[in-house]
């Protein structure tokens, strides 16, 4: 399936005009409330809470609870859920940040294509600067990564050079999603305070 989507279109020409078939779409924002942020922030910590748990967490109704997230689930803000893997611990022991430099004109979306093909590879981003992909993926040892360069990398047609940083250190995991969900709440908790202090100022 790949190799006749490739030559349905040809390699070089204008080599950002594929990238929109393979890169995913940007949401639009959304306006979310605090209990909007506050149930994203209690299923960020863990997503197997029942609608029940969550709704006495909150003081709310099940069904109330049971609509926001449908809501939020139409609104693609919740996408899925699942766990949290430590890679390590199944023998993926390193991380891998690859840059990519295609050969000049050639349709960058075709090489993002075969790249997610590859289950090792975590994510692939088109940057901006001196070379045209940012390539995150997990390796078990040098051996491993030296065959995925060698037999699926490298073979990956449009690719004219690649340079590799393999990680030696990385801090303690965190839970991002809840430290931006609570920046979210924060801001919004402070604009709300500065609509009403106004609204205060101007009643005196």
């Amino acid at each position: 399936m790949a190799q006749a989507r490739r030559r349905s279109v040809p390699p070089t020409g204008t080599p950002l005009r594929t990238i929109r078939d393979h890169a995913a779409t940007p949401s639009a924002p959304v306006t979310l409330d605090a209990i909007d942020l506050r149930i994203l922030r209690l299923l960020s910590r863990d997503a197997r809470l029942s609608q029940r748990s969550l709704a006495r967490e909150m003081q709310m109704s099940p069904p109330a609870i049971a609509e926001r997230i449908a809501r939020l689930e139409r609104q693609q803000v919740i996408t899925g859920y699942g766990v949290r893997v430590d890679w390590s611990a199944l023998g993926y022991q390193t991380t891998v940040y690859l840059t990519i430099t295609a050969v000049p004109g050639y349709q960058l979306g075709l090489i993002m294509e075969e790249l997610s093909d590859i289950p090792e590879i975590d994510e692939v981003l088109i940057v901006t600067g001196p070379f045209d992909m940012l390539v995150r993926l997990r390796a078990r040892d040098e051996g491993d990564l030296r065959d995925l360069l060698l037999n699926r990398i490298w073979q990956i047609e449009g690719i004219q050079r690649t340079e590799t940083s393999i990680t030696i250190a990385q801090m303690k995991p965190k839970n991002t999603a809840e430290e931006l969900l609570i920046a979210m709440h924060n801001r919004q908790a402070g604009a709300a305070g500065n609509v009403g202090t106004t609204a205060r100022n101007a009643a005196r």
